[in-house]
């Protein structure tokens, strides 16, 4: 585009050379309106930041291109309009002071310090934005104009003064026009622009020197030559406009320290010979001088201009010396430095002689520390980034530095950042530390260089301290060395990064191999890993080191360590942990402490183990919410078994009930026998009660199967259990007292049964069941409602589907929470109606939104199912017929089920999932992660989807990502659930988690809100 403009206008530029007078405005004026165009089209394509320069410089053109045009006028338009001439000349006039706001718009957004302010969030006013400028850039362009003011004023301005056939207005007008956008221009030039600021320049200056040589009279032909001046401002506007550097207009300009080269010297230069200059040629061609007034007073004013720009050159000087003062007795005092402290005082009493005196300033040297765990991604990116760029310090808004950093600098805007970088460094990151020196805007970029070199000394200064440590640390090593080579035990020295740094020799017997090198946590088992990383912690925060701790390592050695914190030895500064080999020991201990806890007959734990293990399981039930409950379990009639078979018999009935039991206990559950007939169960860490029930369940079942004795014959074990659980209790003793009185009650009741304790919580029961009979009453009488909170594309943040949630107002106690009710329907079996109308009343919603919405955005409707739902008969045939009976396709329905159901024995509800997935009905795991379930187990099961509870805990970040991973690679969509801030949301996105549900986006709504939520297709918002 810039080239087919440019031989556009070259064209038509040498068409107006070649025409006659007369055919030439058209030309010029066609040249004007396709400028117009190209600068309207350049700034639609390429979307400046800023467009009200652009619009200015239209402005001019179309001026300009008005005056022209009644230049070239019909004569019919001219007898109209008798004063058309006059008017051009005014227009064309005009688009002098707009071409001048053009160039001082462009100069205010070119004084980078107001923009930096914006950016570091500074409410400064203008006003002290203003006062600082690049005051060199400032002066010379002022030397400049002063000077070619004298010029206008000696060869232009004055002679026309003194007579004329023009109006005065005309000929002081355009040349004081001239002069002012030379100034602008000459101020916009020196402080560096981009190609599309130089181009428009040029093109300017180009039209204002055709104006100048056709005030002097130098052309022969003065229309073609202004002419071709207006061609050269067109072309340039034009080209200008379409190059893609006209939005680095808008950047600020780089605020460097004053510098005089050779170019700014040359033209301080000239602009002082002007008035001899002028005096001279004027004698010369007119035998006298001119104004003596103006002349000796434009010339004082260049003078003293000049000499400005000297005074800001000899104190750049000064500060220049004052700076290297500095800098050499900064390096002075960083060759002294022993340690890091020491850096850091000198490094800061340099800054402070760096600066002028009494400014305000902060100094923060943060020195690069290994870190053993991973690190944010921000981190890494920017720790690149510092190597890639060396010492390059630059000016940063305070706010966008390191979190810790940013805070001992709130009081500053504005701060230079230089990293500390050794790209030759013997060994390590090359990335020594970073330097940080907060300021007024100011006075930060001429610090740049100096505090670069700075950054560089203090550098050498680091690596020097670590070298010399580490060479003291060798040193001490050897020595050490020579005191343990012959100890039996196994002395290892750990450092600060929990490395194994040093091994006695025989390591290598005890732990199979030489540790050197590893982390300490690495050398034994991995399930004590943990807790080695817990009481190094505590060794190093003086919490000290209990003494005999055992730790496991490989082929079940057992190890017991004892510790000493020797990091304030210079000789040693690091953990000292010896190591003993105990195995046979412990073997012993163990043995002995089995035979005192266990029952010798069965080998399940006695009554005192089982005490014991009651007491830890209610301390961890307290600190994690879970349920603890305890089982009595009492053999009916087997005192005849004994009479009638004898007690061998009896025996082996009593072994095989312990195994049965035993059996249908989980592994974190706790089997006894109490004495006699009577065995216990402990059953911990559950959510609800309603597991305590199934384990008892699980028993009965498991010891109806006959038991074989050794002579062949069969017994059938028959036992009533007692059941208590810790929401009727908080101690051990109540809850073996309420067991065994439930154990009484199960076995007055008949044989074969369990029963729960209810006596001590006789008011909650009567709470309870009065909650029973008014949701019994809610659900036949149906006084439930629907809310739907919307399932979001994390792509888009549009809604894609819609969780329906039930919801209870209770009459006299208001809102009554799902999980209390739910767990009453549960127990009840109400489960089962509330469910079948949550399934009639959602596909009946959900059916009209269908009806209402286009085919793109027809959404699903997720439910949440029971258990209890599966066992009822033809729970897949209710489905398939609520489905038909509403017109929904099966696609437009997901049902969510409790992760607990992946575990267990539910065989027959996977069974009719599996029917209803073929069918066509999505199937999903709600709270996945919650559990004791794996992703894993997701391979094993008929699904499509898993939801992901987010609960705002960044912890779970990582098994989310886990999740994610091993669902996608399972071909299942995740859905994040408490989704609650933006930042969760960008990671889950991050992660490739495609959907998402939460507050971030809505709270649960009725039907009509979820519907507009879709209708308007907007993003949802909470």
């Amino acid at each position: 585009m810039p080239a087919l403009l440019g031989g556009w206008m070259a064209v038509l530029a040498v068409l107006f050379a070649l025409a006659p007078p007369g055919a030439q405005k058209p030309l010029l004026l066609l040249a004007g309106i396709t400028a117009i165009v190209a600068v309207t089209v350049g700034v639609r394509r390429h979307r400046p930041g800023h467009r009200f320069a652009w619009r200015m410089l239209t402005a001019a053109l179309v001026l300009s291109v008005l005056g022209v045009a009644l230049y070239v006028a019909p004569q019919p338009v001219a007898s109209v309009l008798p004063g058309s001439a006059a008017t051009a000349t005014v227009l064309v006039f005009l688009s002098y002071p707009v071409l001048g706001v053009m160039l001082l718009a462009f100069l205010r957004r070119r004084g980078g310090t107001a923009s930096l302010r914006r950016r570091a969030g500074d409410p400064a006013p203008r006003r002290r934005v203003r006062r600082w400028r690049h005051r060199a850039a400032l002066l010379d362009s002022l030397t400049v104009t002063s000077a070619l003011s004298l010029l206008v004023w000696s060869f232009v301005v004055g002679p026309h003064l003194q007579g004329g056939t023009l109006p005065t207005w005309v000929q002081v007008a355009f040349p004081v026009g001239d002069l002012v956008l030379l100034g602008l221009l000459t101020r916009l030039l020196i402080g560096g622009v981009a190609l599309a600021g130089r181009v428009l320049g040029a093109g300017t200056v180009l039209m204002l020197l055709t104006d100048v040589g056709y005030e002097l009279g130098l052309f022969g032909d003065t229309s073609l030559m202004t002419g071709l001046g207006r061609f050269a401002l067109y072309t340039a506007a034009g080209l200008a406009a379409l190059h893609p550097s006209m939005t680095e207009l808008d950047n600020p300009a780089e605020t460097t320290a004053a510098q005089l080269g050779r170019g700014r010297l040359v033209l301080l230069g000239v602009a002082s010979m002007v008035a001899p200059t002028v005096l001279l040629v004027r004698l010369v061609r007119d035998g006298g001088g001119p104004d003596l007034t103006v002349v000796a007073g434009l010339s004082a004013l260049t003078f003293l201009l000049v000499l400005a720009r000297m005074s800001g050159i000899m104190a750049s000087h000064r500060l220049a010396l004052a700076r290297e003062r500095a800098l050499r007795e900064a390096s002075a005092a960083l060759v002294s430095a022993a340690d890091t402290d020491q850096v850091a005082a000198a490094v800061r009493t340099a800054v402070a002689h760096l600066l002028p005196p009494d400014t305000p300033h902060g100094v923060v040297l943060a020195v690069a520390i290994a870190e053993s765990g991973p690190r944010s991604p921000e981190a890494v990116e920017q720790a690149a980034v510092d190597r890639a760029s060396g010492t390059a310090a630059r000016v940063l808004p305070t706010r966008e530095v390191d979190w810790a950093v940013s805070v001992r600098l709130s009081g500053f805007a504005t701060t230079l950042r230089c990293p500390l970088v050794l790209a030759d460094r013997p060994a390590g990151d090359p990335l020594v530390g970073v330097l940080h020196v907060a300021a007024p805007a100011p006075a930060l970029p001429g610090l740049l260089r100096a505090v670069e070199v700075l950054a560089t000394q203090a550098a050498l200064a680091l690596e020097r301290i670590e070298l010399s440590h580490e060479v003291v640390r060798r040193n001490s090593e050897t020595y050490f060395r020579t005191l343990v080579q012959k100890t039996s035990d196994v002395i290892l020295i750990v450092d600060e990064d929990d490395r194994v740094r040093y091994a006695s020799p025989s390591a290598g017997a005890v732990l199979g191999e030489d540790p050197t090198g590893r982390p300490m946590p690495d050398v034994i088992h991995r399930a004590d890993r943990s807790r080695m990383h817990e009481v190094l912690g505590a060794l190093r925060t003086g919490e000290g080191l209990q003494e005999g701790l055992d730790f496991r390592a490989g082929a079940g050695v057992v190890l017991e360590m004892h510790g000493q914190d020797l990091r304030s030895e210079p000789t040693v500064a690091a953990l000292v942990l010896t190591l003993r080999d105990v195995t046979e020991r412990r073997r012993l201990e163990q043995e002995l402490t089995h035979q005192a806890f266990h029952d010798s007959m069965t080998g399940l734990a006695n009554r005192v183990l089982f005490h014991d293990r009651l007491g830890h399981a209610l301390a961890r039930g307290a600190r994690d919410g879970s349920v603890v409950g305890v089982l009595f379990i009492d053999l009916d009639d087997f005192k005849i078994v004994n009479d009638t078979l004898g007690h061998a018999a009896g025996d082996q009935l009593l072994i095989g009930v312990a195994n049965r039991i035993a059996g249908a206990l989980r592994a974190d559950d706790t089997a006894a026998r109490l004495g006699g007939d009577e065995f216990a169960a402990l059953v911990e860490n559950v959510q609800d009660p309603g597991a305590v029930e199934e384990t008892a369940q699980r028993i009965l079942a498991a010891l109806a199967e006959p038991i074989v004795l050794d002579d062949g014959s069969e017994l059938t074990a028959v036992a009533s259990i007692g059941i208590t659980t810790t929401p009727e209790a908080d101690t051990a003793d109540e809850l073996l007292r309420q067991a065994d009185l439930a154990l009484y009650v199960a076995k007055g009741a008949g044989k074969n049964q369990w029963r729960r304790y209810q006596a001590h919580l006789h008011g909650a029961m009567v709470e309870r069941l009065e909650l029973r009979s008014a949701l019994d009453h809610a659900v036949h009488e149906g006084h439930f409602l629907l809310a739907y909170q919307p399932i979001v594309d994390l792509g888009t943040d549009e809604p894609v589907g819609f969780e329906a949630l039930v919801r209870w107002h209770h009459p006299t106690r208001g809102v009554v929470a799902p999980a209390e009710f739910l767990e009453v329907a549960e127990e009840s079996g109400l489960v089962v109606p509330m469910g079948r109308w949550v399934l009639d009343q959602a596909l009946h919603t959900v059916a009209q939104w269908r009806r209402i919405l286009p085919r793109t955005r027809q959404p699903f409707v997720s439910i949440n199912v029971s258990v209890r739902q599966f066992r009822e008969p033809g729970f897949v045939d209710q489905v398939k017929q609520a489905l038909a009976y509403a017109g929904v396709p099966p696609q437009a329905l997901m049902l969510e089920l409790d992760e607990r159901v992946l575990s267990g024995d539910h065989e027959r509800v996977w069974a009719d999932l599996a029917l209803l997935r073929e069918h066509g009905v999505r199937i999903a795991i709600d709270d996945f992660g919650t559990a004791h379930t794996s992703p894993a187990d997701l391979s094993r099961r008929p699904l499509d989807v898993v939801k992901v509870d987010m609960v705002g805990d960044p912890d779970r970040l990582e098994l989310v990502a886990g999740i994610v991973a091993r669902a996608r690679s399972l071909g299942l969509t995740v859905i994040a659930e408490g989704i609650e801030s933006p930042a969760h949301r960008t990671l889950l996105a991050r992660l490739g988690c495609p959907l998402g549900q939460g507050y971030l986006w809505s709270s649960p709504v009725d039907g009509t809100e979820a519907l507009s939520q879709i209708t308007h297709r907007q993003r949802v918002a909470a």
